[in-house]
């Protein structure tokens, strides 16, 4: 289990080029850097059941994200949280 604070990096994958499939990982994260903020339980991953196929019981976390680094655009004092299942992430 990640710990609040660990670094992490959100995976640069798509596997929506590959076929179908079902991802609750936004498109504007992957590849981008944050923090754990906390452990929010543990899940069957939605991956997996959306195609009722056995889903494995994955933890779930709040991640934050610098806001300027996913849109410049941002103002000062935003904060940008996703919850993201633990395959999604690796130690950054």
């Amino acid at each position: 289990m990640l710990a609040p604070g660990t670094a992490v990096r959100v995976h640069d994958d798509w596997p929506e080029t590959r076929g179908p499939c079902h991802i609750r990982t936004p498109y504007y994260v992957r590849g981008a850097s944050g923090t754990v903020v906390r452990h929010l339980g543990d899940f069957h991953n939605p991956e997996d059941l959306a195609f009722a196929r056995p889903a494995a019981t994955l933890p779930l976390y709040h991640v934050r994200f610098d806001p300027a680094a996913i849109w410049p655009e941002g103002t000062a004092g935003d904060e940008i949280v996703i919850e993201i299942f633990e395959h999604w992430l690796d130690a950054a």
